[in-house]
Order: structure tokens, then C-alpha cells, then sequence
């Protein structure tokens, strides 16, 4: 399997299909590179060389005790990016993966970034405070953990009907998306799926979007039950100067899979622009 070894040993493994201008993509939690199949065969077909990691802890990646925390997912994708010596890539971000990107930014600036891509994605704050009114509740969070800690499993396949918009009347519930959410969440380690709750959710990445200097795209669905678009794409879009944000009517948080038409196609077309 195609793998880097980080700084600290952990080995990431990636898929890279096909050439031309490198689309990287950093998935949510607590999925894989699998997540973006759709876009990135979609996109490898019309000329793109797609790259996807599986995050330290996820998929086909090591499960190291430390290190699941936006800083080191940043550092991590910076060594990826650095070691097949990507230029001028777009970078794509879903949820946590969002995070990932703009940390990314604000770490090692965009020198090697053309454009960036927020989906459903968790700057700049998720948690409320009294700074962040909009945000989630932290009791919310302290229910994932704790769903984690005493069935992750079932827990995973329960967050699947929010996740995908499942839950309201009429919706088109399809029982091979929800396996595959709950195959890539099983392959996630245990100790990723706890402690990444705290990375995602509690992880300000305001100053990070203030340093985002190249063109920026927000899709955020306004049926978004996991990552609330209040406090999400609305506020993180106006931080980052000529932004563009696209709110997807009706759209999950998982659209990338339940809208993938509408995803690839705003994706070509901000790639193109």
C-alpha cells in the first residue's frame, strides 16, 4: 500500500489516481480517504491527479496513542504534500477534514496551495461559547464519547440517519451507504475516534482562515445536522477575504455521498474558474 512515514513514525497511507493539477483531499471523522471516492474519480476522469490520505488513526493508517489533534492532522498533511512534492494544489476539506485544512494554512501558509475547498466543514469553531453563541452545546460532544466509549459500533451506525439526512419523512435511505459509513468508521482506531471529538469540536481556527489567501469556496447544506451551518460556513466564509460560499438547499451532511452530482459538478467548476 502506498504509505509516508511522518516525523514521529506514523505511516499514512494515501491513494493517488491519475495527472494533471494535484485536488488533495482530507476527510471528516470518522472516515477515510474512502469518504471521496465519488469526487475523486469524477475528477480523475476529467484530467485531475486526486490524492486522499487516511488520517493518523483512520483507515488503513497507523493508530498511534498521540497525535490526534488539528496541529499534528496539519503537520501530517504537510509531509504528504511535501514527500510527492505537490504544487499548486487544491485542497479540499470535509468536517473535520475542513479543520484540517485551514490549520494546514495557518501552519505552513500556501505556498504550494492554489485553491481551497470547505465542505460541510467545522471552522471556524464548532463548540458554543460565550464568544461563539451558534455553537454546539459541549454536552452534545460529551454524548459522542460517551456513545464511543460504550457501544462505538452501534453508535456509528446510529449516526449514520443524521449524518445522511435519513431521518426525515420520505427520504430515499440507502442501507449500502450506511454499511460503508460503518466499515470506514470500524477501521478507525479507538483511540482516534475518542480523542478526535475534542479536535473537531473545541479547535479555533479563526486566525488559521484569517491567513487562507488564495481563492476559497464554501458548500455547506442548510440540512447539516452534524456541523451546524450557523456557526460553520456562514461566519467562516466571511473571514476569509473574497471568499465564495454556496449554501446546497435540503443537503446533508454527508452530501459528498447523497448529493455527489451536485458536489462533483460545483467541484469542476471552482477547479476551472
Amino acid at each position: 500500500m502506498p504509505t509516508i512515514t511522518t516525523k514521529d513514525g506514523t505511516r499514512i497511507y494515501y491513494n493517488d489516481w491519475g495527472t494533471g493539477q494535484p485536488v488533495v483531499f482530507s476527510h471528516g471523522w470518522p472516515l477515510s480517504a474512502d469518504a471521496f471516492e465519488d469526487q475523486m474519480f469524477y475528477l480523475a476522469s476529467k484530467g485531475y491527479r486526486v490524492i486522499a490520505h487516511d488520517r493518523r488513526g483512520h483507515g488503513r493508517s497507523d493508530q498511534p496513542w498521540h497525535g490526534n489533534d488539528l496541529d499534528t492532522y496539519a503537520d501530517d498533511l504537510a509531509e504528504l504534500v511535501q514527500k510527492l512534492d505537490l504544487k499548486g494544489a487544491v485542497h479540499v476539506g470535509h468536517s473535520t477534514g475542513g479543520g484540517e485544512v485551514a490549520r494546514y494554512i495557518g501552519r505552513h501558509g500556501t505556498s504550494r496551495v492554489a485553491k481551497a475547498v470547505f465542505i460541510g466543514a467545522i471552522p471556524p469553531l464548532m463548540l458554543k461559547t460565550p464568544s461563539n453563541p451558534k455553537g454546539t452545546p459541549i454536552d452534545v460532544f460529551n454524548q459522542l464519547r460517551a456513545g464511543v466509549l460504550a457501544d462505538r459500533s452501534q453508535f456509528f451506525k446510529d449516526l449514520t440517519i443524521p449524518f445522511y439526512g435519513y431521518n426525515h419523512p420520505g427520504a430515499k435511505v440507502s442501507e449500502g451507504v450506511r454499511d460503508a459509513f460503518w466499515l470506514q468508521s470500524m477501521m478507525a482506531g479507538f483511540p482516534a475516534c475518542y480523542f478526535c471529538i475534542k479536535a473537531f469540536s473545541e479547535t479555533d481556527t479563526t486566525e488559521d482562515l484569517k491567513k487562507v489567501d488564495v481563492p476559497a469556496l464554501f458548500l455547506h447544506g442548510d440540512d447539516d445536522q452534524i456541523v451546524p451551518i450557523e456557526a460553520a460556513a456562514i461566519p467562516a466564509s466571511k473571514i476569509v477575504k473574497g471568499a465564495t460560499l454556496k449554501i446546497i438547499k435540503g443537503a446533508p451532511h454527508g452530501m459528498c455521498t447523497t448529493l455527489k452530482d451536485v458536489v462533483n459538478e460545483e467541484l469542476l467548476a471552482f477547479l476551472k474558474a
